[in-house]
């Protein structure tokens, strides 16, 4: 399954991502799914909550969600 999620601002961090498309309810839960699923950026296994994330990147969730962040129009 793949969706897109347009950001309005140059970078999100991978907590906000999480927080934003429902897979965490807090941003406090994010340093908690990190450590308990692997999540991949662009393909590599990344368990930084602030990892900055741009337009163009890639995240896959343990579920094998893949979310492509777009630029907003």
């Amino acid at each position: 399954m793949s969706q897109q999620l347009p950001i309005t601002t140059s970078y999100i961090t991978l907590g906000q991502l999480l927080k934003e498309v429902g897979v965490i309810d807090t941003g406090g839960m994010a340093k908690w799914y990190l450590a308990e699923h692997e999540v991949l950026v662009n393909g590599e296994s990344e368990d930084r909550r602030g990892k900055k994330l741009f337009s163009g990147d890639s995240v896959t969730l343990a579920d094998g969600t893949v979310i492509d962040l777009v630029d907003a129009e």
